[in-house]
């Protein structure tokens, strides 16, 4: 995958290459066992379909269908997956205390073009053997995908490098959206938004789906492809999650724009908006 004496490419670019985070080259995924991996993959599977549902609840479903698992257990796989039930109660994903938390902008907001608004999420991928996280950037009004990034930790290194590369790609949006996790209320993360004028924007407490059109790529996602493929490890993920995003930006049909996937909204509209 990652060839350290490559004749051409540093480390860095193949890794910006494959879309995996530089830092993640260099660590390994914490162990678990095989009893938790397959614990794991059951509460992926039960949060995608039933996101509403917290740790009470999926360990109840668990135990319906002959599973023996307590409460705290669950707990923590859902707090080392990133998982915190939509429903208003108390979250498992919370800022740092010391990082500030943004108003959320987009209430009633008319959003009516690319660029104008971005968002972001973070989102657990189950491995035959482990698992790796994936974090998106994407337009909000086209729903195409600006960029894409893997690790195998939830530092902030990974998210910062895939909106670093939206940027250089694709310009600055107006305002960008995220959750309150700690990955977006960093310094690291809010200092790159900052230093390009981008108003940001956060979820409210206890409002997972203010970040409901990057909700539904997780859904689609994993019911159209990681489900269904079952990958090895991270270079086979890697190949497949480049397949399936460039046929989510440029064939997929999106409903809301009369069948046209998210590439031709994203460059006809900006084109539109250009000339006008």
């Amino acid at each position: 995958m990652v060839e350290p004496d490559h004749p051409r490419l540093s480390i860095q670019s193949q890794c910006e290459l494959l879309g995996l985070s530089r830092a993640s080259y260099y660590r390994q995924p914490a162990g678990e066992t095989d009893k938790n991996l397959e614990l794991m993959r059951l509460i992926d599977e039960t949060y995608t379909k039933y996101p509403f549902f917290g740790s009470r609840q999926i360990r109840n479903y668990l135990k319906n269908r002959g599973y023996r698992v307590n409460r705290k257990r669950i707990q923590r796989l859902m707090r080392l997956m990133g998982l915190a039930s939509v429903a208003p109660g108390k979250k498992t994903s919370l800022p740092e205390r010391t990082h500030k938390v943004y108003p959320y902008l987009l209430r009633n907001l008319d959003i009516n073009r690319p660029n104008q608004v971005w968002c972001s999420d973070i989102t657990y991928i189950r491995l035959k053997h482990g698992f790796a996280y994936l974090t998106v950037i994407m337009d909000w009004y086209s729903r195409y995908i600006l960029s894409w990034e893997l690790s195998v930790t939830m530092d902030d290194s990974f998210c910062v490098s895939a909106l670093e590369r939206a940027i250089r790609r694709y310009g600055c949006p107006e305002i960008f959206n995220t959750d309150q996790g700690s990955q977006y209320t960093g310094a690291a993360f809010t200092g790159v938004l900052k230093e390009h004028g981008i108003r940001i924007s956060m979820d409210g407490k206890g409002r997972a789906m203010d970040n409901i059109t990057v909700e539904r790529l997780w859904r689609s996602l994993k019911y159209e492809d990681i489900y269904l493929k079952d990958y090895e490890g991270v270079e086979e993920l890697l190949d497949g999650l480049r397949r399936y995003f460039d046929f989510y930006n440029t064939v997929r049909p999106h409903k809301g724009f009369g069948g046209q996937p998210p590439s031709e909204t994203y460059y006809n509209s900006q084109a539109f908006h250009k000339a006008a």
